[in-house]
């Protein structure tokens, strides 16, 4: 973690400059000043890959690899988690695996969790919706995700979650990375209500940071244009809503309330215009780049500011789709080609769990430098990242083609003391006694944020109904 001494950062901060932290600082001062330190903003990131998170290689040095065959040391596949009791290992006693190499310094805020299920939903690459709502929801949004469940509980600015991907199935043309909005089938407020990601990072930081770019006057016109033409448009559409009835009407509404949202984001960021200044990172050509290392690193970077800054409180990435081809890791063959590889071999000789491995890598060295950023920006009586969480996991479970039996999660943070951190947890196997499922971490997640959580979160699994898996997972609460 990186260390600060807060007179310091106070003498370094000057009226009107950039100082990144100005803004969460400030609200932490505020807490304390009221005595609320439970005011602070809690935050999450979910970074959301495709193909699957190898399971296999987050097993940490000295631990039993319950995923592969004792006799010959070979992976196992779906349902692959060998019978045995729950592992709960402190990390502190054990190096991590090579994959989260770049997470070392942050190794007490590490939880890094294997054999949850979530099964029941359609789905052999992704489970679509049904990855953050836990419902048979693959390429039509029927319940509220987490994601957006969080982003409305914790964010008071314009946005109460912001989705950056590299394309999505509705709206994209076949190719990547897309340069607009897109619909990646991942985030939704409600049955039929999606969230639009934005794919171009160029577009992402006009969207969020325009207020930094823009000079007063034209800010001043963009708002007052603005703010003309929803009030025409929101007046034209009542009076047509009158003579509207049933279906038509409740249809006609959703489409109404988009004009009122469109004004609060704009009143949201008009008032957070100096926040936005502050916090903005600077436009380069980089944003423009089609690599993917390169759109990913840029997507992580305007998440970061956007956090900062308080656009929003919760950010959902998705660094990849099937389709993307890791042409700077010399790999011509895409995520979903690399999926089926296994041992054999990649265009660059690596076989196909290797390269699976290195683009894991290069996610989490991203995650990383978010964190040490979050780390170095005081707030409350330590830094940001003590009340932001990171997750990074899968839409489809720890295998190319899922079954959802075993769903890996790699946590970072622990949202001011509310959960255990630094360790290994690793449940029974599916259907066996002790066993829980990614409802149960949802639940977890939620209560830590200061939410009322009911006893369980989406489609119940009929496979387990003999076990208990109400409530969150007492192996991860304080």
């Amino acid at each position: 973690m990186v260390s600060y001494k807060r007179r310091e950062f106070l003498q370094g901060l000057t009226i009107g400059g950039g100082a990144l932290a100005m803004a969460p600082f400030l609200e932490s001062v505020r807490a304390h000043a009221t005595g609320d330190i439970s005011a602070i903003p809690k935050r999450f990131v979910f970074v959301v890959k495709s193909s699957g998170i190898d399971k296999y290689n987050l097993v940490p040095e000295g631990l039993k690899n319950n995923f592969v065959d004792e006799s010959d040391g070979k992976k196992l596949g779906n349902r692959s988690r060998r019978e045995g009791p729950l592992v709960d290992a402190a990390l502190a006693e054990h190096s991590l695996p090579e994959k989260l190499g770049a997470l070392k310094e942050f190794k007490d805020r590490l939880t890094i969790i294997q054999s949850l299920s979530g099964v029941g939903f359609r789905g052999n690459h992704t489970k679509g919706f049904g990855t953050l709502s836990l419902h048979d929801s693959e390429t039509v949004a029927v319940a509220p995700t987490l994601d957006c469940i969080l982003g409305q509980h914790l964010s008071a600015g314009p946005y109460p979650m912001y989705g950056m991907a590299m394309n999505g199935r509705l709206l994209e043309s076949g190719n990547w990375p897309e340069d607009n909005y897109c619909y990646p089938n991942l985030s939704a407020y409600g049955a039929a209500k999606p969230v639009a990601y934005q794919a171009s990072p160029r577009k992402a930081y006009l969207e969020l940071f325009g207020a930094a770019v823009a000079s007063p006057e034209q800010l001043e016109k963009k708002l007052a244009l603005g703010g003309n033409l929803l009030d025409f448009l929101t007046d034209d559409a009542r009076r047509v809503e009158k003579q509207l009835t049933g279906d038509d009407k409740d249809r006609f509404a959703l489409y109404l309330d988009s004009f009122d949202s469109l004004r609060k984001i704009e009143e949201k960021k008009a008032a957070l215009a100096d926040r936005i200044k502050q916090n903005a990172p600077e436009l380069t050509d980089r944003y423009d780049s089609r690599a993917p290392s390169a759109r990913i690193e840029s997507h992580f970077e305007i998440a970061s500011a956007a956090l900062i800054a308080g656009l929003t409180n919760v950010i959902t990435l998705r660094p990849d789709t099937l389709g993307v081809k890791y042409s700077e890791l010399n790999l011509s063959n895409s995520v979903h080609a690399i999926g089926h590889l296994q041992e054999n071999a990649a265009s660059n000789g690596w076989t196909g769990h290797q390269a699976r491995m290195e683009i894991e890598k290069l996610h989490v060295n991203e995650i990383a430098k978010m964190a040490k950023k979050f780390a170095s920006i005081p707030e409350g009586n330590g830094t940001m990242l003590d009340n932001t969480m990171i997750v990074y996991m899968s839409c489809s479970s720890g295998d190319h083609h899922c079954g959802g039996h075993d769903w890996p999660f790699i946590l970072l943070g622990d949202l001011g003391g509310k959960l255990r951190s630094g360790r290994y947890l690793e449940f029974p196997k599916y259907g066996d006694k002790g066993h829980r499922t990614t409802g149960n971490l949802y639940l977890s997640l939620m209560e830590a944020a200061g939410m009322k959580t009911p006893e369980t979160f989406g489609q119940p699994d009929s496979n387990l109904k003999d076990l208990n898996l109400k409530g969150p997972l007492a192996e991860l609460m304080v």
